[in-house]
């Protein structure tokens, strides 16, 4: 009874005994949660993601129990400095006020497509501090390789946009500029039809993925079939700008196949049109 006493008595050694005991138990629910999403097939890494989070606000607020006093004896001896720390620490202090917006507004979840200014990425994790992303490749929708880490503040001041929806579809569009030699709508139909029989695997899906958006966000947006327009760019020369709504992963697939088949038919009429 004596040592538990002494124990409790021990402000550090309660601290360094509460911190223990609360690592060990989030080690063990990420550990268990993990396993449980493997063995089932789910993405739980938001729930993993709000467990650690909830932890340790659950830690911050036991230690600062603890120390109420001490802090409170502090925070009076430093009075007089407490303008030029509010100050110093203003970054943070914003920081912390943004993961706070963050959960009682949820603009994303982890795992969703977000842009945040100029950057485009997965989120992966949440903390106080900062949230962390995994950069996307907008023009590819594919991964760099590269981890961006915004802090929290950036996330009041800028507007975000959830890409969530280009994570299995997009509308990729691309152009093709070629001069003026060749009128493009002697073979324009023959490409829209090529490009919907690239597209015949997945369209039925792709129809109901792109219903789903539009009922959802209560807008229209083009697809599933192809779309190609004809324009001139600035020096005259032809442009023929082409929308597709397919899956992310095989945008730069069907660009080069719509390519290499209007490219074909472009030389074609051309040679024709010579002779």
């Amino acid at each position: 009874m004596d040592l538990i006493r002494n124990v409790f008595e021990n402000q550090l050694v309660l601290t360094f005994s509460i911190t223990f005991l609360a690592l060990l138990i989030k080690y063990l629910l990420v550990k268990l949660l993990r396993k449980r999403a493997v063995s089932k097939g789910q993405d739980r890494r938001d729930l993993v993601n709000n467990l650690k989070n909830f932890v340790n606000f659950v830690l911050t607020v036991l230690i600062l129990s603890i120390w109420a006093n001490e802090i409170q004896k502090f925070a009076f001896s430093i009075a007089a400095f407490s303008v030029a720390i509010v100050l110093a620490t203003r970054e943070f202090i914003q920081c912390v006020i943004g993961f706070f917006y963050l959960v009682s507004t949820r603009p994303f979840r982890i795992g969703d497509w977000i842009e945040v200014e100029h950057f485009v990425g997965e989120v992966s994790a949440t903390d106080w501090i900062k949230s962390t992303l995994l950069e996307v490749d907008i023009k590819t929708y594919e991964y760099t390789g590269k981890t961006l880490y915004i802090p929290n503040n950036k996330l009041i001041s800028s507007p975000i946009k959830n890409l969530n929806f280009l994570k299995r579809y997009a509308t990729h569009t691309f152009k093709i500029v070629r001069d003026q030699s060749v009128n493009p709508y002697a073979f324009i139909d023959t490409i829209i039809e090529n490009a919907k029989v690239l597209s015949s695997d997945f369209y039925e899906v792709a129809a109901r993925y792109n219903h789903m958006i539009e009922r959802r966000l209560d807008i229209s947006i083009s697809g599933p079939d192809p779309i190609i327009k004809i324009t001139t760019t600035e020096l005259g020369d032809t442009q023929a700008e082409i929308k597709i709504f397919c899956p992310t992963e095989r945008v730069i697939e069907l660009e080069q196949a719509i390519t290499q088949d209007y490219l074909k038919h472009w030389h074609l009429e051309k040679v024709k049109n010579q002779h």
